[in-house]
């Protein structure tokens, strides 16, 4: 695991300078009135992924929902039956003068195991898939970029299945799923599942922490 995370952080880092302004090209209209701009990834669980994305500085806020599907407003019930064409996704609303696109995909990375096809652990179905749902040209092609060099550098021992799709909708999930992790913390999931992710996570990333400025 150690020499996944490593060849990842250095393969995202050494290929970013590549893409420095982009999105903020791209996105000037936007950006210039919001001064914000959005990521929607899918990487198995939305609570254990919105429990890692929230910590990070520059992120203002982080949904759980569902995204990529057919099924309009669809319940959390629904989608666990794996026919809405829905996956499990987090909504992030970051500030790109504090954490750009880039980084963001550096943790989806190493957030889940992307070459698991239609799964994360116990978690099985097309709603656990791995995706980067794209907003613009500019995350769609740094999505690929880093993609095709995780693959390159075999950092897994088998090549990543990560869906890359434009962004259509995001759902955002029943209000008994937003902050799950921070309101039930005690919970058997959250203590033996989310809580070890949690703990790896913050070493891997303690840099980019909110706590850690």
């Amino acid at each position: 695991m150690k020499k996944i995370i490593f060849y990842i952080l250095f393969f995202i880092a050494s290929a970013g300078a590549a893409f420095a302004s982009p999105v903020m090209k791209n996105n000037t209209t936007k950006l210039n009135k919001a001064r914000l701009d959005t990521a929607t990834f899918a990487t198995g669980c939305f609570w254990c992924a919105e429990a890692k994305f929230k910590q990070l500085r520059g992120v203002v806020s982080v949904s759980s929902g569902f995204s990529g599907g057919h099924t309009v407003n669809p319940t959390y019930e629904e989608v666990c039956t794996g026919t809405t064409g829905h996956a499990e996704s987090v909504n992030i609303l970051f500030d790109p003068k504090q954490i750009t696109f880039d980084e963001l995909v550096e943790v989806f990375f190493t957030d889940h195991d992307p070459t698991q096809l239609n799964r994360q652990g116990n978690d099985v179905g097309t709603q656990y898939r791995s995706a980067i749902f794209y907003h613009n040209a500019a995350q769609k092609q740094k999505a690929e970029y880093y993609i095709k060099k995780v693959n390159d550098s075999h950092a897994y021992p088998k090549p990543v299945v990560t869906q890359v799709v434009p962004f259509k909708v995001f759902y955002k999930a029943e209000g008994y799923h937003q902050n799950y992790f921070s309101r039930n913390g005690s919970a058997p999931y959250c203590k033996y599942v989310i809580q070890p992710e949690l703990e790896k996570f913050r070493k891997v990333f303690a840099n980019k922490l909110k706590n850690n400025k």
